[in-house]
């Protein structure tokens, strides 16, 4: 997470130091994503109030007019560069050269584009100085930071100051010698051509500095006339930093920058040259889809940081498990996909299979311990498994599912007859994806009160999954699967917000806040993004930090090098901390004292034993209710069903309670109805 923090403050840097204005729009909407402070102030906006306009409302209706069929071509796929007047906030006219590259995900959808845009009013500026008074271009050509020369006859015969400082040369040095002798020989033609056309558009190209190195120039060349002879002036302007910033932004859009590895997008390219040369020369290829075996385990106990290591070694492993020749790819989280060509005979591929499982098998030292995980492979065979890369792929990937149920760490090669499981998993995996986008997610509420006098202190929200064919699922029938996969994360990321939405309805329509308890995953908790998350959700909704309780497990609690960071930063913020399903986890209970906790939650299966006269569950909770009271923690019981249950706790000073004896929990307008009261008046 650290390098992902590095390398977005360096794009953000970079993309405001740039001699160019920069942005990125969404394909569909056409809503702004990204923009720097030059191309945001440019168009009478400030880099925040920019993102989520349009386009259209960015520009204004008479450039919308112009660039409409521009914008067009680049939703369908096309790049597009042209020239056009810009008014700027001031007033001023200028002149800008816009280039539009539009932006691929990983399976191929067209995401966004990247918008570079050049400020050309300077060539102009300079023709008309030129027209309007030799001297007035004298004094420009020695104010001016671009170069700027006169030949006749691609003999130099005059340069300012500016265009020396670029290419390192004194006067005396250049004047008299062809421009060419200042030119890379592979570009002798190209600009010859130029000179003899008397052309005088603005063109690319690359000049010689005195030691040697090539610089990248934007050039332009003018006829004049001047005391009876005819001469060409040039402007050039060193773009140097305009050429690493789209060389970045390029690399950004093919490559995974946690791993350097080509992603799915640069991945699908670089496999249909090589399936075309091993139909070319009827040989085989292989794909080899690969899935590390129990890395969540590795997330959820050494933490994201551990992770990414983890992710970086192995990216290194399978790069030197191959040749030079053959393609790794990182699809994404713990999934990578290696593309083998020039095989002689299908076997070849078993022995680059057992070749990749050694290599990431082998032990990796992690924080000074060592740390041991497997891959499953699926292996898909070019031509008898699939003639097209997004078959193969599928194939492989389908084969992978086959290596799990084998055991994992092992290979297994694609078979047509897939097996019941791994084709549930696959489609489990498509339709949980999709629920998200689909609105299929809801909330549900379970009150939470108080033993002595029977106050609502709160509830906790719990999501359900109203599933298009099964209806209604428990979290338990989708939450695990979730986790496993690694999509509890958008999942809790929505819960979050649609929590403090929720609230912030409930206020507006007259009812009492209270403090909503949400489980948060080790996962989610150990995102670095997490405590600005939450203080966005609040924001947004307009409401204090005290309306919302994270429930963690013990679990969570493992990683104290990170943990105490974030529970103090949401401490700060004014959130409050549940440990979830206590006495249920392994970890000390030295955290009690040491971090910032607001909350035990007495686990379900301690309450149980209530009704048989205690047992040890019964004394497990008592002994939680009074180490509770002892530390100053609140102490709330979960699964509390019966009367029975409800006096046991009462007896030994519980605080609170949550559980069907008290309220099931309830979509959000039954649950108003059955338990909120209304506020007697003022705002929150």
């Amino acid at each position: 997470m650290r390098e992902r923090r590095a390398s977005d403050g360096l794009l953000r840097t970079l993309a405001d130091n740039v001699p160019a204005a920069i942005a990125y729009f969404d394909r569909d909407t056409l809503e702004c994503r990204f923009a720097n402070r030059q191309y945001a102030e440019s168009n009478g906006w400030t880099v925040e109030s920019i993102i989520g306009q349009t386009v259209r409302s960015v520009v204004g209706e008479q450039a919308w007019a112009v660039i409409e069929s521009d914008v067009e071509r680049v939703r369908a796929g096309e790049k597009a560069t042209y020239v056009r007047s810009q008014m700027l906030p001031s007033g001023e006219e200028r002149q800008i050269e816009v280039n539009l590259v539009p932006h691929f995900a990983n399976d191929g959808r067209q995401l966004g584009a990247f918008v570079l845009i050049n400020d050309v009013t300077r060539y102009h500026l300079a023709e008309r100085s030129i027209r309007e008074s030799e001297e007035r271009m004298r004094k420009f050509a020695a104010a001016t930071t671009e170069g700027i020369f006169f030949h006749k006859n691609g003999v130099l015969e005059d340069v300012n100051d500016a265009l020396l400082g670029i290419l390192g040369y004194s006067r005396d040095e250049m004047i008299g010698h062809n421009t060419l002798e200042f030119v890379p020989s592979d570009q002798h033609d190209k600009i010859s051509e130029y000179i003899r056309a008397g052309s005088e558009h603005v063109y690319e190209c690359d000049v010689l500095h005195r030691d040697g190195r090539r610089i990248p120039v934007e050039m332009v060349a003018k006829t004049v006339h001047r005391g009876g002879e005819t001469y060409r002036l040039g402007v050039l302007r060193d773009v140097s930093e305009r050429k690493r910033a789209e060389a970045r932004i390029e690399y950004l859009a093919r490559h995974d920058v946690l791993t350097g590895l080509p992603n799915r997008s640069f991945l699908s390219e670089r496999l249909e040259g090589m399936l075309a040369l091993a139909r070319r020369h009827e040989v085989h290829a292989a794909i080899l889809f690969i899935d590390l075996d129990n890395f969540k385990n590795i997330n959820d106990s050494l933490g994201h940081h551990a992770g990414d290591s983890l992710l970086k070694e192995v990216a290194n492993r399978l790069r030197g498990a191959l040749r030079d020749a053959d393609v790794v790819a990182r699809l994404g989280g713990d999934e990578f996909l290696v593309a083998v060509g020039d095989l002689g005979a299908p076997g070849d591929a078993t022995r680059v299979a057992a070749k990749v499982l050694a290599a990431v098998s082998a032990p990796v030292s992690l924080d000074n311990r060592q740390v041991y995980v497997t891959p499953s492979i699926g292996v898909s065979l070019f031509p008898r498994d699939g003639t097209d890369a997004e078959e193969l792929i599928r194939h492989a990937d389908s084969a992978m599912y086959r290596a799990k149920e084998s055991g994992r760490a092992n290979y297994q090669f694609y078979a047509p007859s897939l097996s019941p499981a791994a084709a549930t998993d696959i489609t489990k995996e498509a339709t949980l994806r999709e629920a998200g986008a689909r609105g299929e997610f809801v909330i549900h509420y379970q009150p939470q009160f108080a033993v002595e006098g029977g106050r609502l202190t709160g509830f906790e929200a719990l999501v359900r999954w109203r599933h298009a064919e099964r209806g209604l699922l428990a979290p338990s029938e989708f939450i695990p699967f979730a986790e496993a996969r690694g999509m509890i994360v958008p999942i809790g990321r929505w819960v979050l917000r649609e929590v403090c939405r929720q609230q912030r309805a409930w206020l507006d329509a007259g009812f009492e806040l209270h403090c909503a308890g949400i489980n948060f995953s080790a996962l989610q908790f150990r995102r670095d993004s997490l405590v600005g998350e939450v203080a966005q959700a609040l924001n947004e909704a307009a409401l204090p930090a005290s309306a919302l309780e994270l429930e963690l497990t013990e679990s969570s609690l493992m990683d104290a090098g990170s943990v105490a960071e974030k529970l103090e930063a949401l401490r700060r913020l004014g959130v409050r901390i549940a440990v979830d399903d206590f006495g249920t986890g392994y970890s000390s209970l030295a955290y009690l004292k040491r971090y910032p906790i607001d909350k035990l939650k007495i686990d379900r299966a301690f309450i149980a034993d209530a009704d048989a006269g205690g047992g040890d569950g019964g004394a497990i909770a008592t002994a939680i209710i009074q180490m509770g009271r002892a530390l100053g923690l609140k102490v709330l019981a979960e699964g509390v069903e019966t009367v029975v249950q409800m006096e046991f706790l009462r007896a030994r000073g519980c605080d609170e309670v949550q559980g069907y004896l008290c309220g099931r929990p309830l979509p959000a307008d039954e649950f108003a109805a059955a338990h909120l009261p209304r506020r007697a008046s003022g705002v929150v």
